[in-house]
């Protein structure tokens, strides 16, 4: 009887979490939650006894597509996606992926919002930030099988939950995807519930002010070396957030503990955003902090030790706001306003008075012994003509607007290059500090082919406001030439960080795939994804146009 009543207990509970599912979320354990597959392609199967759904080859076929049921929120949402995907062991040119699409109300094309093509024995997470939109949209689902002939696809849950992916309070078994970067003598823990596996006096969790309740924690019991150091890793971002980050946390302490935060880009570039500065926190403790990632970034709690009589440090209830915690205002910056492709004017971009008008915006009729401009071919660009200036020491320089400092920039232009006969300083880029102070040149052309587009990129970060200045300089008449600028562009991140980043829907530069697109073989014509010159002459350009360089695609 007993054993009877537990029975039903556990269903009641499992069909009260059902019902609790938010719209578009799914356990798949007796259906497909109004998730559809296109018969047009591979068909999904659903395991009712595993609890998942997966494609296999064991069908013909190169994809299989999955559709959630409408969708609408106007609210920021979390989209948490375990997965798994299994291969054989030699990796090959083209693998099993598992792709993740939003397809919003009067859109035309889906927008790519996650890819993962790494092979795993266990399941897997992935979280995906859905910003707040009026606009009904889908979740697609896309399983691409690949060359691999025997791999495998399979999804166990889908969640979809109001609020950002990097909000927490380790209830669930999935930690919203936080993970411990494993230490073989301190690591993060879960605490709480049956949990007792810690020499510490463990408190009670924050959430439920229960014992039963959950929490994160990391004890020194097991130090053996100084500075011994646990990092407990959010799941990165996947959409701009500024605010203010809020957690609770207690720290005994018997010798020198330090807690610190940090925010990590893609590059590996780590920012210290808060530390504790008291020594013992005998209850939960609130800490506040303002909270910036405008591209992908990992929240990072960090704990080090200098012996096994350190202490423990506990965390709870992770949240964010995008309201600052310091009542901060203002605009935030966009970097859309400090590039340009001078087709209307020099946009935010300006000419000191002093150095005269080193660079002209002109326009010039392509042909086949001269290149338009980069933009479209047949718009304006600018041109800093040193061949026509009476100055011996001729100077040209073009100031940027004013940036915010302690940002990660990637500037992005293109240059072209004719009748020079030394290299140096015929371009450089300098930052300067607001009053037009030099500070350091971060980028000068080396060696460049004479009269091609060519694409030049740096990452930058300064701690205070600098402006980007590009500077053109000949030392005698006879050594100088033309030096042609276009297509300026400022983003967020560095620019690895940027490469990482999916591009936008229905934009490839074929530098490393084809992207989402595919052809259909009709006949004998078909697209092929070459670099350099076309195999015949007089027939395509000398490089391509992403780059310019004859060895890109």
């Amino acid at each position: 009887m007993l054993l009877r009543l537990c029975l039903l207990a556990a269903q009641a509970l499992r069909l009260a979490g059902a019902a609790l599912l938010s719209p578009g979320s799914c356990a798949f354990e007796d259906s497909a939650c109004g998730y559809e597959w296109d018969y047009a392609h591979l068909p999904w199967a659903l395991h009712g006894e595993g609890h998942y759904i997966s494609v296999d080859t064991s069908y013909e076929g190169e994809k299989a597509v999955l559709s959630s049921p409408e969708l609408y929120s106007e609210e920021w949402s979390c989209v948490r996606l375990i997965y798994q995907i299994a291969t054989t062991s030699e990796p090959l040119p083209d693998p099993a992926r598992l792709n993740l699409y939003l397809r919003q109300e009067g859109e035309s094309f889906d927008r790519l919002l996650w890819s993962a093509k790494e092979p795993s024995d266990s399941w897997l997470i992935a979280s995906l930030d859905l910003m707040n939109s009026t606009k009904k949209y889908k979740i697609i689902l896309e399983g691409e099988m690949g060359q691999d002939k025997s791999a495998s696809i399979a999804v166990f849950e889908i969640k979809i939950t109001p609020g950002y992916c990097i909000e927490c309070d380790f209830e669930e078994n999935h930690l919203c995807g936080f993970v411990n970067r494993w230490n073989p003598n301190v690591n993060w823990f879960v605490g709480g519930g049956n949990i007792r596996n810690s020499q510490s006096i463990l408190p009670k969790d924050h959430t439920l002010n229960s014992e039963l309740g959950h929490y994160m924690y990391v004890d020194s019991v097991y130090v053996k070396h100084f500075q011994e150091v646990a990092q407990l890793i959010s799941p990165k971002t996947t959409a701009p957030m500024s605010g203010c980050l809020s957690f609770y946390y207690q720290l005994k302490q018997e010798s020198s503990i330090v807690f610190t935060v940090y925010l990590r880009d893609t590059s590996g570039f780590y920012e210290e955003i808060w530390k504790t500065e008291s020594a013992l926190s005998a209850d939960w403790a609130l800490a506040e902090v303002d909270f910036n990632a405008p591209y992908p970034m990992e929240v990072i709690f960090e704990v080090a030790f200098n012996s096994a009589k350190g202490g423990y440090v506990a965390l709870d209830d992770i949240s964010f706001s995008p309201v600052y915690c310091s009542n901060q205002t203002g605009t935030p910056f966009n970097p859309a306003e400090a590039g340009c492709n001078f087709e209307e004017d020099l946009c935010n971009f300006y000419q000191d008075h002093k150095d005269g008008p080193g660079w002209s915006r002109v326009k010039v009729k392509r042909n086949v012994y001269r290149a338009g401009d980069h933009t479209t071919g047949f718009g304006y660009y600018l041109l800093a003509n040193t061949k026509f200036t009476s100055q011996p020491g001729y100077i040209g320089r073009l100031y940027g607007p004013t940036l915010p400092g302690n940002l990660q920039f990637c500037l992005r232009f293109f240059y072209a290059l004719y009748g020079f006969f030394q290299m140096s300083g015929t371009l450089a880029v300098y930052i300067f500090e607001e009053n037009h102070v030099v500070q350091e040149k971060i980028w000068s052309v080396l060696d460049s082919p004479k009269g091609v587009w060519t694409q030049a990129e740096i990452s930058f970060k300064k701690p205070m406001p600098c402006k980007v200045v590009f500077v053109s300089w000949c030392k005698s008449f006879w050594d100088c030439g033309l030096v042609a600028l276009d297509d300026v562009s400022l983003s967020l991140g560095s620019c690895q960080a940027a490469d990482v980043l999916l591009p936008n829907p229905g934009e490839c530069t074929f530098e490393k795939d084809e992207c989402v697109f595919t052809q259909k073989k009709r006949g004998r014509g078909s697209w092929h994804r070459r670099r350099g010159p076309t195999p015949t002459s007089y027939t395509g350009p000398k490089g391509d146009h992403t780059t310019g360089t004859y060895s890109c695609r």
